[in-house]
């Protein structure tokens, strides 16, 4: 069973993604609302997998996936954010997201997404 960190700013997000993935069978390591904590989060949980909102507050998305894979290479961090950012998605899979799927999103795309890393 793959252990999943969720950061999103947004509580809502959240907790859809906390039902979605613990329908699945996955679990949900913990829960972050900004990049800063997120970051925190992955050191003190080490999960499989990250899922990461890019806008948010005191730390966006990109800054912290470069933090967390500076930290660690092998992490697995998967971008979820508004649809039509195409700048941030081609900086995210240059900082090295592992993938990109856009909100509203599709619930078997972001499983699709976890399985792959």
């Amino acid at each position: 069973m793959k252990s999943v960190l969720i950061v999103d700013d947004s509580r809502v997000s959240r907790r859809i993604l906390r039902n979605m993935l613990e329908v699945v069978g996955f679990e949900v390591a913990g829960e972050a609302i900004n990049g800063k904590e997120g970051f925190e989060q992955y050191k003190k949980l080490s999960p499989d997998v990250v899922t990461m909102d890019i806008t948010m507050p005191e730390m966006n998305g990109i800054d912290a996936l470069k933090l967390i894979r500076e930290y660690d290479p092998e992490a697995k961090i998967i971008i979820i954010t508004a649809a039509g950012q195409d700048e941030k998605r081609d900086e995210a899979i240059r900082s090295g997201a592992t993938a990109f799927v856009t909100k509203p999103y599709d619930n078997q795309k972001i499983i699709d997404a976890i399985n792959n890393c």
